[in-house]
């Protein structure tokens, strides 16, 4: 089941897209502006985001930039598809140029805005194919922790602890990620704490990021 976050301070909207993509088999995440959007995606992954462009706080460009400009490959390589009731072109030639796979104006067709969902997550599921191909590396990694061995999918965002599946939250994953990188090594805190919180610099305070 795919994953989908809808960002949008306008609660009608909100429930409409909720129980429309619903219906048609998707998970739905939700917040009502770019801060609580971030703030979800630090604790769940998701595989598209649909986010308004006019919010209170951070809106729909703002959050668009921060997530393709993410290092962590697996938000930066997530679609996200903008909607505004403004029409103008240069409005959609900002958006795009700030990395945002589509841009949707309002009222929709909803036909269209199906399309283009199918569409990116379809899109982005092979360039995340491509990606794990000419990196090299395997889609599934294992680790042995505690004596136990723990396998993970990053393609998937799944995780076995021996035969039984297990839930992990993004931040979770993104620390196995990091530690099965350097296997048989130490990984300072530091370096952990960039990994799982997203920061491209060194962080002084670590041990206060831990939760």
């Amino acid at each position: 089941m795919k994953r989908v976050l809808i960002v949008d301070d306008d609660v009608n909207t909100l429930d409409f897209l909720r129980l429309l993509l619903q219906q048609c088999g998707y998970e739905i995440f939700a917040a009502r502006d770019g801060c609580e959007a971030l703030e979800l995606l630090e604790t769940q992954l998701v595989d598209l985001i649909l986010a308004d462009v006019a919010m209170p706080r951070l809106n729909g460009y703002q959050l668009c930039q921060q997530i393709k400009g993410a290092a962590n490959p697996h938000l930066a390589l997530t679609p996200v598809v903008l909607m505004s009731c403004r029409t103008l072109d240069s409005d959609i030639r900002y958006a795009k140029a700030l990395g945002a796979d589509d841009y949707l104006t309002k009222p929709f067709v909803i036909e269209d805005l199906l399309a283009v969902v199918e569409g990116k997550l379809l899109a982005a599921e092979r360039l995340r194919t491509l990606f794990v191909q000419q990196s090299g590396g395997s889609q599934t990694m294992t680790l042995i922790i505690n004596q136990q061995q723990v396998k993970l999918d990053y393609r998937q965002h799944r995780a076995w602890v021996g035969e039984v599946e297990v839930d992990l939250t993004a931040r979770e994953m993104f620390l196995f990620e990091r530690l099965a990188q350097q296997p048989n090594e130490v990984v300072s805190l530091a370096d952990l704490v960039k990994a799982t919180h997203d920061l491209t610099t060194d962080y002084q305070g670590a041990s206060q990021l831990v939760r």
